[in-house]
C-alpha cells in the first residue's frame, strides 16, 4: 500500500508544480519579465552566504516540462516496477534526480549549478547500477567517470570566476563577453556541456547508460541528464566566440552523423532510441552553434515530449516480451498491442519530423534555417544526410517490431492490459501531437521569414522519403546478399561500434595503463629493482649485520680456533 501511495503522492505533487510553473512561464513570456530571488542562508561578520534563484520564462517553461514528464514517468513506474521489492528507493532516487535538475535550471550561480550538476551525476550512477549485475556496474562506472571530466572543467570555471568578484555569471556575461577570462570560462563550460550531453569524444556513456530501468531511461533521455549540457550552453550562449561556435558546430554535426549511422546497425531496442537521442543532441548543439539559441531550446522541449513517450512505449513492449530487447524477436505487435503501437508510431513520426506533429515544427525550422545560413557544403550535406538516417532507422525499427511475423515464443501473453502504463502514455501522446504548434506560437510570436529556392525547400521532404525507402529496403532484405554485403561494414569503421568510441574510452583508458602497471610491477617491484631497491638493500644489510654480530659475539672462540688452525698449518709446512 505504501508503494502505491508514494508513487501517487509524487505524481500528484510534481504534476501540480508543473502546471503552476507553466502558467507562470506564460505570464513571464508575455510580459518579458524575469525575477532573481536572493535568499541569505548565513551571515557571519561581513560575509554572507546567499542562494540565488533565477525565474524567467525559459527556466520556468523548462522546469514545467521536466516536472510534467517526471510525474508521468513516476505514474508509469507504478505498474512497470510493480514486482520490485525496492520500489520506494527507486521513486526516491527519481525524485532526487528531478530535484538536482531543478537546482541546475533555476541557478544563475555557478556554485549552485555545480551542486545540481554533481547531483545529476551521482544519482544517475545509482540509477544505472539499479539492476545489480556486472553489465550495470560497468555502465555505471563509464557514465560516472566520463561525467567527472565535465565536473572538473566546471570546477575550473568556478575558480576562473573569482576574477569577477562573484559567481553569479548572469551579471557579467553580456558586459564581459570579450574579456579573456570570460572566454576561458566559455571554453570550460563548453567542455562540461559536451561531456554531459555526450558529444564526440564523450559519446560512449550514453548507450551504456541503457542498463538503467526503462522509466529512468525515459527521464534521462528526454528532459534531465543529457539535456543539462544543452541548457547550460543556452544560458552561456552570449560568451561563445566565433571560433568556439565553429568547433561546437563541427562536433555537433559529427555526433549527429555518427549516432544516425550507429542506430542503423543496432538491434537492441533501447540502444536504437538512445542513439536517436544522441543524434538529436547533436542537432541541438549544431543549431546552438549557429546562433539560434531559442530554436535549440524549442527543439529541446519538443524532443523531450516525443522521446519520453518513445521510451515509455519501448518499456511497455519490453515488459510484455518478458524483458527481451532484441528487435529481431519482435514482429506483428500491431495485432497484439494496438494502443502501444499507435503511441510508438506517432512518437516515431514526430522524431522523423512528420508534418504537424511536435517534432516537425522544430526540426523543419532548424533545417530550413540552416539552408538560409552561411554554412559550408560539408556541414549542409551532413545535416540533411543525418536527417535521412533518422528516418531510415525509425522505419527499420517499425518494420522489425510492428509488421512481419512474430518471432518469439509461440505461447505468449502480449496485450494492452497494462492500463496504468497506457494512461501515462496516452496523456503524453496528446502533448506529442499538440505541443509543437503551441510552443512555436508562444516562443516565436513573429514568424521566421525563410525565403529559399524550391529545391532547397523540398530538400527535407526528399531526404525523408529517401530515408524511408532505404530503411524499408535494408529491413526487407535482411537475409539476402544485400545484407551480407553490409556485414563487412557492420564490423568496420562505419558501424554500430560508434566509430570505436566505446573502445577508446574503455579499452584505451583501462587496458594499456593496466598492462603498463603490470609490466612495471613485474620488472621493477618483482625484478632487479627488488634486489637492488628497498627490500633488497634491507635484506643484504640484515644478512651482513648478522655475520658481523656473530663474529662480535664469538670473537674469543674464533680467535682460538684460528690460532689452532694456524699452528696446524705451520706444522704441516715443517713436516713437508
Amino acid at each position: 500500500m505504501f508503494n502505491i501511495s508514494i508513487c501517487l503522492i509524487s505524481f500528484m505533487f510534481l504534476l501540480g508544480i508543473s502546471m503552476f510553473s507553466f502558467i507562470f512561464s506564460l505570464k513571464f513570456l508575455l510580459l518579458d519579465y524575469s525575477v532573481i530571488i536572493e535568499w541569505e542562508i548565513l551571515s557571519l561578520n561581513s560575509n554572507s552566504l546567499v542562494m540565488s534563484i533565477l525565474m524567467d520564462w525559459m527556466s520556468l517553461m523548462f522546469m514545467s516540462f521536466v516536472l510534467f514528464i517526471s510525474s508521468m514517468v513516476i505514474f508509469y513506474s507504478k505498474e512497470y516496477m510493480e514486482g520490485d521489492l525496492n520500489i520506494n528507493r527507486f521513486i526516491l532516487l527519481v525524485l532526487m534526480f528531478v530535484l538536482s535538475m531543478m537546482l541546475l535550471i533555476i541557478s544563475p550561480n555557478l556554485i549552485s549549478i555545480l551542486l545540481g550538476w554533481d547531483g545529476l551525476g551521482l544519482v544517475s550512477y545509482c540509477l544505472v547500477i539499479y539492476y545489480q549485475n556486472v553489465k550495470s556496474y560497468n555502465a555505471g562506472m563509464i557514465t560516472a567517470l566520463m561525467n567527472r571530466i565535465g565536473d572538473v572543467t566546471l570546477l575550473m570555471a568556478i575558480t576562473w570566476m573569482l576574477n569577477f568578484g562573484s559567481w553569479n555569471y548572469i551579471y557579467y556575461m553580456e558586459v564581459m563577453k570579450n574579456d579573456y577570462y570570460m572566454q576561458v570560462i566559455g571554453v570550460l563550460v563548453m567542455i562540461a556541456a559536451m561531456t554531459k550531453s555526450a558529444q564526440i569524444p564523450f559519446s560512449s556513456w550514453l548507450p551504456a547508460a541503457m542498463a538503467a530501468p526503462t522509466p529512468v531511461s525515459a527521464l534521462v533521455h528526454s528532459s534531465t541528464l543529457v539535456t543539462a549540457g544543452v541548457y547550460l550552453l543556452i544560458r552561456f550562449n552570449f560568451i561563445l566566440s566565433d571560433s568556439m561556435k565553429l568547433y561546437l558546430l563541427i562536433i555537433g554535426v559529427l555526433t549527429m552523423f555518427m549516432a544516425g549511422l550507429g542506430a542503423n546497425y543496432e538491434f537492441d531496442l533501447k540502444k536504437i532510441i538512445a542513439l536517436s537521442t544522441l543524434s538529436q543532441l547533436g542537432l541541438m548543439m549544431s543549431i546552438l552553434a549557429l546562433g539560434a539559441y531559442k530554436l535549440a531550446f524549442f527543439h529541446l522541449l519538443t524532443h523531450a515530449m516525443f522521446k519520453a513517450l518513445l521510451f515509455m512505449c519501448a518499456g511497455c513492449v519490453i515488459h510484455n516480451l518478458k524483458d527481451f530487447q532484441d528487435i529481431r524477436f519482435m514482429g506483428n505487435l500491431m495485432i497484439h498491442m494496438p494502443l502501444t503501437c499507435v503511441c510508438l508510431n506517432i512518437s516515431n513520426l514526430a522524431l522523423c519530423g512528420m508534418p504537424f506533429l511536435s517534432g516537425f515544427y522544430s526540426k523543419d525550422l532548424i533545417l530550413e534555417l540552416t539552408s538560409l545560413m552561411n554554412v559550408n557544403l560539408l556541414i549542409y550535406i551532413l545535416f540533411f544526410f543525418s536527417t535521412g538516417l533518422t528516418v531510415c532507422y525509425t522505419f527499420r525499427l517499425c518494420y522489425y517490431s510492428i509488421t512481419g511475423d512474430y518471432n518469439f515464443f509461440s505461447l505468449h501473453s502480449l496485450s494492452d492490459k497494462g492500463w496504468v502504463m497506457l494512461k501515462g502514455m496516452l496523456v503524453m501522446l496528446f502533448f506529442v501531437i499538440f505541443s509543437g504548434c503551441l510552443l512555436s506560437w508562444l516562443i516565436f510570436p513573429t514568424p521566421y521569414m525563410i525565403c529559399l529556392p524550391l529545391w532547397m525547400k523540398m530538400m527535407t521532404l526528399l531526404v525523408s522519403f529517401i530515408g524511408v525507402f532505404i530503411g524499408y529496403e535494408i529491413s526487407k532484405f535482411s537475409i539476402t546478399w544485400f545484407s551480407k554485403s553490409l556485414m563487412f561494414y557492420n564490423y568496420s569503421f562505419f558501424s554500430g561500434h560508434m566509430w570505436f568510441l566505446p573502445h577508446i574510452s574503455t579499452f584505451f583508458i583501462n587496458y594499456f595503463p593496466l598492462m603498463l602497471s603490470y609490466k612495471l610491477f613485474k620488472n621493477f617491484d618483482q625484478g632487479w629493482n627488488e634486489y637492488f631497491g628497498g627490500q633488497g638493500i634491507y635484506l643484504n644489510l640484515k644478512k651482513n649485520s648478522l655475520i658481523f654480530q656473530f663474529f662480535q659475539n664469538n670473537n674469543m672462540k674464533i680467535f682460538l680456533v684460528l690460532m689452532v688452525l694456524w699452528l696446524m698449518f705451520l706444522l704441516l709446512l715443517l713436516l713437508f
